[in-house]
């Protein structure tokens, strides 16, 4: 298990520290990687800032590490080497190999630049950085629906709802509303890499 340093082997994770974010490539060798990058080819990458919506196009490309990296800090990171077993490294090349120049499907949530590397090197797809993401999305969940509980109920109290009332019918709109955000954002891209891998 390869962590934390500069000399890789193919089939290596490759992190990318972003401002902000951190971008995932697996290494190839000879110098090369292979990465998700924006279909738009004026976008230099993708990250969870690039956008408003949560899901977009991406192009699996190959191109060599330093092109990829520019002036940013990377390092070797098998990360999850701890709690999977990497793949072959012949399966991993060859895998990798039959995505260059394909289109996806990028979701910052599902389908981001590190769930693909990992995707490739254990045959399933994981990220660490999403459970930040998903915990902020959970925490403002909550407040939403305190505000919406709270300001509805008091908006039908003071057209002549009773106030048990009020807040019965604001705290099941809440539990819609949130429950259907819930959802949409879990099924904006619904198959998953991990199930298109066995197509």
């Amino acid at each position: 298990m390869a962590c934390g340093k500069r000399d890789p082997e193919p089939g290596d994770l490759i992190e990318i520290k972003r401002p902000l974010y951190q971008h995932w490539a697996l290494y190839l060798g000879d110098g090369y990687v292979i990465h998700l990058t924006s279909a738009d080819e004026g976008m230099r990458c993708l990250s969870a800032s690039s956008d408003a919506t949560l899901s977009k196009k991406a192009k699996v490309k190959k191109q060599l590490l330093k092109e990829v990296v520019g002036t940013d800090d990377w390092e070797v990171n098998n990360k999850y080497d701890r709690s999977r077993t990497p793949l072959p490294v012949k399966e991993i090349i060859k895998r990798a190999e039959s995505y260059v120049g394909k289109e996806m499907t990028y979701n910052v949530l599902c389908e981001n630049c590190e769930h693909f590397v990992t995707m490739l090197r254990y045959g399933e797809g994981v990220s660490d950085q999403v459970s930040g993401i998903q915990e902020m999305m959970d925490f403002s969940r909550e407040v939403f629906t305190y505000l919406f509980v709270g300001g509805a109920a008091l908006v039908l109290t003071s057209i002549g709802v009773s106030p048990v009332a009020a807040i019965v019918a604001a705290t099941v709109g809440a539990t819609a509303v949130t429950g259907f955000l819930k959802l949409f954002l879990r099924s904006s891209s619904r198959q998953s890499w991990n199930e298109k891998k066995s197509n």
